[in-house]
């Protein structure tokens, strides 16, 4: 490489890291520094978040995919795209980006009851100032001090609600006000101290009022008060809990509407006590201190009731998080510090909304418009390559100033495109470009004859190709971001995990898990099937599919003759399997899997959400499936399931990362460049967030991009508070 030439860097995979690390190397600012190339396996981007299209332009997800509202780095960077393409020549067609993500505000969680066996409760969130990837104080917004301080504004949220849906205790308001106003002494820390000291050591008689006062005495001293004094927060905290406890158990628990609000409030105050013990305000490890714990764990220390730490809004989070260790619904695991640094930033930090739904496929609201946008800027696209090995120097080769370094990269050549061009990965639908479920074969050297061997270019388990082909260091490289995904680390690096531990015990701790999920279209909407609440998120139902979600707004977006009235998205752990991975038979048994668990949700488990899918004798009603190729005469009865869509994310690249206890310490950071010209990139690594997310994985390949080429500066990746 000349001293005025590009550095050439191979990118290899195309989910959100990796793509994510392309448009910050990319940029028109970087002024042509480095000369791209992103080598996919297959036909199509996206990872574990990608889409395609199949019959009646049906949008065919790999699971329910949806964006939180302090998704900062991942908005950020999603709306320079769409911003870039409305600017750039003609008119763009994926249009602006808010006509592309749609705001969501109601959660709804399920529960059992021993009455009526399973009943739904849903809570909706209020629009907060701002939009996700606005300029934003990240330093304060995502402080521990913040975050507390929120927690404590929450409480006193939830108890005026109680306070005002009950006449006893609104009888009990005026009773009990405490000896002081936590305004008067901001900005007098004495008077915080003295008035701690009193609240706490005197025998009171507990109200909503005094507890609305403590906890605003609370947030004062959190403002305060010095770091070297939070042991007093801690006792504040302690007594706000007890005190809250005693106010609410005074019949509250009993009645339908308080349950789920006690539970809540007892897992707010407990993280509250739980992150002041822990010495989290001057941790310089911040939450990573306290990740050897499982989140139950670390919530009982806290004080909360075993209740609670059992309750649905637990239970949702888990199976938000995909949170069970080898997909077995009796071992759930989660790092307690990723699930209170997530749930902290998803209910304190959001903007604008809660959640954030998707008009259309991902693939097609984020990865088509990502693609358009590298490829105006130059960067290439090598399709059908997929990585085979990652070679590491030899060390007669190193330097002591060098170290090791990535000397080849080979892949097994998919399929060649004719003439020798570029594959054109896109379909149009509804005049959107779009990722379609399969690739265009007409462009492909003897493509008929790959279409009639039904060749599975995403499958890790199918190995035919047309060629091989290596890459060398110098000649072909010189910077690798490796952006495959942490399953298919021990099929593709054996050199590096030969002599490297630090990659070993990553790869033995980070666990993933294979997922699994369903689509129905439908003839009837949700009212005709009795759903009494508002169209949400649903968590915490039943395994195996215990997330789920009303997806109607997207039927626009196909292309159906006669639309449907709606579809229904389901998605799950997959538990895991005697059957060995190495089987190439594996993957269809897989999906044998899925498609009858489908089966048997439909038959018996859907009558608890939809209580009119089924007639008079109980059968779920199979005539109502939409099938985009009805023949004639019409399949009837569970074969029409047959028309819909199902998937086994079995992949190594596929299987969703896990945050269990005492795995952080174990991630690599992308910053970390012990082989001097590469780079990690994932929701694998250590990337400040560390959770199975979009935000984790574009923090990352922000992060990547920063060990490259010095830029985005740290301060600029939003929430990444490691030194």
């Amino acid at each position: 490489m000349g001293a005025d030439e590009p550095a050439r860097v191979a990118i290899i995979g195309g989910g959100c890291a990796a793509i994510a690390t392309a448009f910050e190397l990319s940029r028109p600012e970087m002024a042509g520094r480095f000369d791209i190339t992103i080598y996919q396996q297959g036909w199509r981007l996206g990872g574990k978040g990608a889409s395609g299209r199949g019959a009646a332009g049906r949008i065919e997800e790999h699971g329910l995919h949806f964006w939180l509202g302090f998704y900062e780095n991942a908005f950020r960077l999603m709306r320079e795209c769409y911003a870039e393409l409305e600017g750039g020549p003609g008119a763009s067609p994926f249009g602006h980006w808010q006509d592309a993500f749609l705001t969501e505000d109601t959660i709804g969680l399920s529960a059992q009851s021993a009455a009526d066996g399973w009943y739904n409760w849903a809570t909706c969130f209020p629009a907060r100032d701002g939009l996700p990837g606005d300029p934003v104080d990240a330093a304060e917004l995502f402080s521990v001090r913040n975050y507390l301080g929120s927690a404590a504004g929450l409480l006193v949220a939830l108890i005026e609600s109680l306070d005002s849906r009950s006449s006893e205790q609104a009888a009990e308001r005026q009773t009990s006000r405490p000896r002081f106003s936590a305004a008067t002494l901001v900005g007098d820390p004495q008077g915080v101290l003295r008035a701690i000291r009193d609240l706490v050591g005197g025998a009171v008689s507990v109200s909503s009022a005094l507890l609305v006062e403590a906890l605003a005495l609370f947030q004062v001293g959190l403002r305060s008060l010095p770091s070297s004094l939070s042991n007093v927060l801690v006792d504040l905290a302690i007594w706000i809990s007890e005190q809250l406890r005693r106010w609410l158990e005074k019949g509250l628990v009993r009645k339908p509407y308080f349950q789920h609000v006690w539970e809540v409030m007892d897992i707010v105050v407990a993280s509250v006590v739980g992150v002041l013990r822990s010495g989290l305000l001057t941790d310089e490890r911040g939450f990573d201190a306290i990740d050897d714990h499982d989140w139950r764990e670390w919530l009982l220390l806290g004080g909360a009731s075993k209740r609670s730490v059992e309750s649905p809004f637990i239970r949702g989070l888990y199976d938000l998080a995909m949170a069970y260790e080898d997909g077995d619904p009796d071992r759930p695991r989660l790092s307690a510090a990723a699930a209170v640094r997530g749930t902290l930033r998803m209910f304190f930090t959001y903007r604008g909304a809660l959640y954030w739904k998707m008009r259309a496929g991902m693939g097609d609201v984020v990865f088509a418009p990502y693609y358009e946008a590298l490829r105006r800027r130059g960067v290439r696209f090598e399709f059908f390559h997929k990585l085979t090995n990652v070679g590491l120097s030899a060390r007669d080769d190193e330097t002591p100033d060098e170290g090791p370094f990535i000397k080849s990269l080979s892949f097994d050549v998919q399929a060649r495109v004719r003439g020798g061009g570029a594959f054109k990965p896109l379909v149009v639908v509804g005049g959107k470009p779009c990722w379609p479920s399969g690739p265009d074969y007409s462009q492909l050297v003897g493509g008929k004859r790959l279409a009639s061997e039904a060749r599975d270019f995403e499958s890790h388990w199918d190995k035919r190709r047309v060629a091989t082909t290596t890459l060398n260091v110098g000649e072909d490289f010189d910077f690798v971001v490796l952006g495959v995904s942490i399953g298919a680390i021990p099929h593709v690096c054996p050199e590096i995990l030969a002599r490297d531990e630090r990659w070993r015990a990553m790869v033995e701790n980070v666990k993933t898990v294979e997922t699994q999920a369903f689509q129905v279209w439908m003839d009837h909407n949700l009212d005709d099937l009795e759903w009494p609440e508002p169209n949400l998120i649903g968590s915490a139902f039943t395994k195996p599919f215990d997330t789920w979600s009303d997806m109607a707004h997207t039927i626009p977006e196909e292309d159906w003759e006669q639309p449907p009235a709606t579809v229904l998205y389901f998605c799950g752990a997959l538990a895991a399997s005697p059957q060995p991975p190495a089987d190439p038979a594996y993957p269809v048994a897989r999906q044998a899997v899925v498609k009858d668990h489908a089966l048997d949700y439909l038959r018996k488990t859907a009558r608890h959400l939809w209580p009119n899918a089924y007639d008079d004798g109980g059968g779920f009603r199979w005539d109502m499936l939409r099938d985009p190729a009805e023949t004639t005469p019409p399949a009837t009865g569970e074969a029409r399931f047959d028309s819909q869509y199902w998937t086994a994310n079995v992949n190594p690249s596929d299987r969703y990362v896990l945050a269990v206890p005492g795995s952080a310490k174990y991630r690599i950071s992308p910053l970390d460049m012990t082989y001097a010209n590469m780079t990690v990139a994932g929701d694998w690594t250590s990337c400040g967030l560390n959770e199975g997310c979009v935000e984790a994985a574009v923090m990352s390949g922000r992060l990547a991009a920063n060990a490259l080429s010095g830029l985005p500066l740290l301060e600029d990746i939003v929430g990444y508070d490691h030194p």
